[in-house]
């Protein structure tokens, strides 16, 4: 691989790498705060152990070329991710926003991962594609999931809201 394409790939799992911290931070920041959406709760859970296997795919890539995730980029992004889900959380309609910012994020993870999947075909990076390729079909039922989700949540939250209640999180 020439050395262009193989810093092009590298920098390409790195960032890829620290973005799914930085949805981690996100998701688990929410699921320590819901309580009346179970729906969305088990979505982010299961999503959650998705992102774990996702991480360790990318790890195990970034050891093929003999590479590591940046601390500085994970730092950042976990840091960011924290704060994303920490800036909702005034709000009344926390869940509305919350979700709003969920199906936008698996989307931004769509287009990350069909980019690296890109970047490996001009690489010449093929040992890891398949699991990519997993990696892109989590986020797109995610994305899938969550969208399916807006309407119920957004009802559940109007009933709770117009029977006094907190309907928040």
């Amino acid at each position: 691989m020439a050395s262009d394409t193989r810093d092009i790939y590298v920098t390409a799992l790195k960032n890829t790498h620290a973005l799914e911290m930085q949805a981690l931070q996100i998701m688990e920041r929410q699921v320590e705060r819901l309580q009346r959406y179970p729906e969305m709760e088990e979505a982010l859970r299961r999503h959650i152990e998705e992102t774990h296997g996702q991480r360790a795919r990318l790890e195990e890539a970034l050891q093929a070329v003999g590479d590591s995730p940046s601390t500085i980029k994970e730092g950042i992004l976990g840091f960011v991710g924290n704060m994303m889900a920490l800036g909702h959380t005034p709000a009344q309609d926390e869940i509305l926003k919350n979700t709003y910012a969920n199906h936008a994020f698996e989307n931004f993870e769509i287009a990350a991962y069909e980019s690296l999947l890109t970047i490996c075909e001009v690489a010449g990076q093929r040992g890891s594609v398949t699991g990519f390729q997993q990696s892109l079909q989590e986020e797109e039922a995610m994305a899938r999931k969550v969208r399916d989700l807006v309407g119920p949540t957004t009802r559940r939250y109007v009933a709770l809201t117009s029977a006094g209640e907190k309907a928040d999180r």
